[in-house]
């Protein structure tokens, strides 16, 4: 049932994208604004309590009507349930039209214009990058978009719904990355959806808790379909060098399986996020500080297409074989 759920939900999604600005990315901005507002009082168990009734009372709400609809319908309309919530939390055209207008104008030589798309897409100001760094970027945020919006919600949602919890799966790992993202901005910011201190660490350690077996799992998968020797050296010795653990997992595979070369300002972001202001580091950081491999080119960015289209066919094949398996069995 997993096999078709997904299936089904990637062909609709390439027919049918979801629009941006949606009702359902609305009503979640709101949910998450109002369990921000209502229980974030600045303490850690608060915060805990607004971060379990933001992602865990959603995934229980599709478990519920998953059930629901196997006891009182068939499971025919739980399938259909779970092609829609895989269709608004699993899916490439959420995040590629960026991509492709990054990789169409760096193909047309129009440096400027995709300066101007990377910031927008990102919503940092990326001043007058060299073309090797543009093209580095790109990489970057489009495997861990990749990652988080399609190998993620894959792994999550196929060990859960092996446990006969449905799609519980992807919306408790969809949330918790949306969660993550949302509270980002610390509390006396203009941003409307601030939250304390609190709230951003329990946030975040709910995250990285979550996302540390799907990170693992599409590291493995980038090895199987590329450069497998070359995937998990950069696994295992320059995953490291990025500030977030389970993204350097995803990019040092990365940069193993294309070789190419990956990072380079990943030492420096994170020695201005653990050093206070005002303390000089006594260290050289640069290129040295990127993994091995070719200067990024914009040939680099085909390959990273047919990685991540690999990845998802071995994903499928996969769950046909598990679903064969449980039919014959």
């Amino acid at each position: 049932m997993s096999f078709f759920a997904i299936l089904f939900a990637l062909l609709i999604e390439q027919a049918r994208p979801l629009a941006a600005g949606n009702a359902i990315h609305a009503g979640l901005r709101a949910w998450a604004l109002a369990m921000g507002r209502d229980f974030d009082a600045g303490k850690p168990h608060h915060a805990w309590l607004a971060w379990t009734l933001a992602v865990l009372v959603p995934a229980l709400v599709a478990l519920g009507v998953h059930w629901l609809l196997i006891w009182g319908l068939g499971w025919p309309f739980a399938v259909l349930w779970n092609v829609a919530i895989l269709y608004l939390t699993l899916g490439f055209r959420q995040f590629s039209h960026h991509f492709t207008g990054l990789r169409d104008a760096l193909e047309e030589g129009d440096e400027d214009r995709a300066r101007a798309l990377l910031a927008q897409w990102q919503q940092v100001d990326v001043g007058a990058l060299p073309r090797s760094e543009i093209v580095r970027h790109v990489i970057e945020y489009s495997v861990l978009s990749a990652h988080r919006h399609v190998f993620g919600v894959l792994a999550w949602f196929s060990v859960l719904a092996a446990l006969g919890l449905g799609p519980a799966g992807a919306v408790l790992y969809r949330m918790a990355e949306f969660m993550a993202r949302y509270w980002k901005h610390p509390r006396g910011t203009a941003a409307q959806h601030s939250a304390s201190a609190a709230l951003q660490r329990a946030s975040t350690l709910a995250w990285m808790a979550l996302d540390w077996l799907p990170a693992r799992l599409t590291a493995l998968c980038f090895a199987v379909v590329g450069s497998f020797e070359e995937a998990i050296e950069g696994w295992r010795f320059h995953a490291q060098r990025f500030p977030n653990d389970n993204d350097g997992v995803v990019l040092a595979a990365t940069a193993g399986a294309l070789n190419v070369r990956l990072g380079g300002e990943a030492l420096k972001a994170r020695i201005e996020l653990l050093v206070p202001q005002g303390f000089e580091v006594d260290a050289d950081i640069g290129d040295s500080d990127s993994t091995p491999g070719r200067e990024p080119e914009v040939g680099h960015l085909r390959s990273v297409v047919g990685l991540v289209w690999r990845s998802v066919v071995v994903w499928l094949l996969l769950l046909a074989l598990l679903t064969l398996a449980r039919l014959l069995g």
